[in-house]
C-alpha cells in the first residue's frame, strides 16, 4: 500500500455557523448555493461564487471554510491549507479548520503536523470525536512506519511482522462508490449522515486527504469527557425545572430548590464575565480541582483563555434550556451556550460541574456536547 495518502481520514465537508446569528438568511442563501454547486460537482463555479462573496465579506469564516474544501476538492493542495491555516490562527476556537489541515497534512505524508493539528482540534474541544478518531489513525500510521525501520534493521525480530500486519490490515479499507454530502452539521457534530440542519453546508466521511480516491469509512465513537451527574429529563421537556431524584441538599440551611438558584446564579454570573471580558471574575469561576482539556496546565490555560478573551472586541455569551440538578456538595448545569464574538458565531451544548466550596459554587468541570 501507499502511505502517501491517507483515505481513511475523515475530512469534515462544512460546518454550519449559527447563520440566524450571522447574517441572516440572506447569506444562509448564499452558503446554500455554493454548497449545491459543491453537491453538483460544479467545484470551479462553486469557487468562483465563494470568491465572489469573500470580496465583501473577506473574514467570513463559513465561506472560507467552504471554499477551503473546494480547493481541496480541485486538488489545490497548498491553497486548501493557506486557507485552513489561515482560519486556524484567526479562529482558533473552532476545532474543525484544525482536523481538515491535519488530513491534507497527512495526505503529503507530513505525519508530525497532522498530529499537531489534530490535537490542537482536540485541546480546542476534547470532546471532537472526528479528530480522535483521525489522531488515532495518525498514531497508528507512525507506528507503521517504527515497526517497517525496526524491521530493515533486525530482520530476524519475529515479533514485529504481527504487528506491522495488523496495522497494514487496518490501513487497506475496502474502496468504495464516491461519496456525496449527504448531511449536515454544526461545528464540533459528529459527521453522521444521519444529522440534518439545513440550510449548511453537509459533511460526509470518507473523502480522501488529496485527489478523487475516496473510500467508505468505518465511524468509531469515540467518548467524551464524562460529564458529572445530569438530569434524567430530556432537554426537549417543557418543564423549566430539573428533577430532584432523590437528591441531597448541600451542607445549608438552604433547601434543594434554593441550593438550585445558586447554581443557576453561578452559570449567569460566569457568562457575564465572559461577556463583559471580565478575566479575572471568569477564571475565578473555576475552582482549584478543575482540570484544563487538552492536558494542559492551569498557567497555561489561564493564559490562552486570556489571550483569546481579550482579543475579541466584543462577546456576546447567552443561556438556554439550562437545567441544574444538585446533589450534597456538587451540582451540573445543563444549557444550550449561543456564542458570538466579531465575526464569529457558535451555538453548542454544554454542561458543567460544580463543587461546593464554603458559600460559593465553583466550576471543576466543563464539557461541550455540540
Amino acid at each position: 500500500m501507499k502511505y502517501a495518502q491517507l483515505p481513511f481520514l475523515t475530512a469534515i465537508r462544512g460546518f454550519a455557523l449559527v447563520l440566524s446569528l450571522v447574517a441572516g438568511a440572506a447569506y444562509a442563501d448564499d452558503y446554500a448555493d455554493v454548497s449545491q454547486l459543491v453537491r453538483n460537482g460544479n467545484l470551479q463555479e462553486a469557487l468562483s461564487k465563494a470568491d465572489q462573496f469573500l470580496v465583501g465579506k473577506p473574514r467570513d469564516p463559513q465561506m472560507r471554510f467552504l471554499k477551503g474544501v473546494i480547493q481541496r476538492d480541485l486538488n489545490k493542495t497548498s491553497d486548501a491549507i493557506h486557507t485552513f491555516t489561515k482560519l486556524t490562527e484567526e479562529y482558533p476556537e473552532l476545532p474543525e479548520p484544525h482536523n481538515n489541515l491535519a488530513v491534507l497534512y497527512a495526505g503529503q505524508a507530513q505525519y508530525d503536523k497532522a498530529r499537531t493539528a489534530l490535537e490542537m482540534a482536540i485541546r480546542t474541544n476534547p470532546s471532537y470525536a472526528t479528530a480522535h478518531e483521525n489522531l488515532g489513525d495518525i498514531y497508528a500510521k507512525l507506528a507503521s512506519q517504527a515497526y517497517g525501520k525496526a524491521l530493515q534493521l533486525d530482520s530476524n525480530n519475529q515479533a514485529i511482522p504481527p504487528k506491522l500486519g495488523l496495522i497494514r490490515e487496518l490501513f487497506n479499507p475496502v474502496i468504495g462508490k464516491t461519496q456525496r454530502p449527504t448531511s449536515s452539521g454544526m461545528p464540533g457534530q459528529s459527521t453522521s449522515v444521519s444529522k440534518n440542519s439545513a440550510p449548511s453546508p453537509e459533511p460526509v466521511n470518507g473523502k480522501s486527504a488529496v485527489g478523487s480516491q475516496e473510500t467508505t469509512n468505518r465511524k468509531q465513537d469515540i467518548a467524551a469527557p464524562p460529564p458529572v451527574a445530569t438530569p434524567a429529563s430530556s432537554a426537549a421537556s417543557a418543564s423549566g425545572s430539573a428533577p430532584q431524584g432523590g437528591a441531597k441538599s448541600a451542607p445549608s440551611d438552604s433547601t434543594a430548590p434554593a441550593a438550585e438558584a445558586e447554581v443557576e446564579g453561578a452559570v449567569r454570573n460566569w457568562a457575564k464575565a465572559w461577556e463583559s471580558r471580565d478575566v479575572k471574575s471568569y477564571l475565578a469561576a473555576y475552582g482549584k480541582e478543575f482540570v484544563p482539556p487538552g492536558g494542559l496546565n492551569r498557567s497555561t490555560w489561564e493564559d490562552e483563555r486570556r489571550v483569546r478573551i481579550l482579543s475579541k472586541s466584543k462577546i456576546s455569551v447567552r443561556i438556554g434550556s439550562l437545567k441544574v440538578a444538585v446533589n450534597g456538595n456538587k451540582a451540573s448545569a445543563q444549557f444550550r451556550q449561543d456564542y458570538k464574538a466579531n465575526e464569529l458565531a457558535v451555538s453548542s451544548r454544554k454542561t458543567l460541574g460544580f463543587f461546593r466550596s464554603g458559600d460559593r459554587w465553583l466550576i471543576v468541570r466543563e464539557t461541550v456536547m455540540n
